[in-house]
């Protein structure tokens, strides 16, 4: 089975996630990352359950050195979530689901009271 998450890289990161309109969650990780790994089926999971509501990304940092480096990613995995074009939020390391989904309902509830 593949990913639910869609990859992003130096080249589609404006398009995907910059001027992407709702809320956006990036996973960034490398394939040497152990707790990548297991951060991996938790953002997959989330891309499922939250379906429209949120778009889920994944950019290795290894091979987009540029937005890594524009956004200071120093330790892997870290995840940003982004809202109309702006970070809102980084979550960095490996964290249980639950962590994330609280994360994800508080930034969504935010988005509903205010549109």
């Amino acid at each position: 089975m593949g990913s639910l998450a869609r990859k992003v890289d130096d080249s589609t990161w404006e398009a995907e996630v910059l001027k992407s309109p709702g809320l956006v969650m990036v996973d960034f990780w490398a394939v040497w990352c152990g707790p990548c790994q297991m951060v991996a089926p938790i953002v997959d999971e989330l891309a499922a359950e939250y379906g429209d509501k949120l778009r889920v990304l994944k950019l290795n940092t290894d091979e987009n050195p540029e937005v890594a480096g524009r956004y200071q990613i120093m330790s892997i995995p870290t995840i940003l979530f982004f809202k109309n074009g702006q970070q809102v939020e980084k979550l960095i390391g490996a964290r249980p689901k639950r962590q994330f989904k609280e994360v994800i309902d508080s930034l969504l509830a935010q988005t509903s009271a205010t549109a």
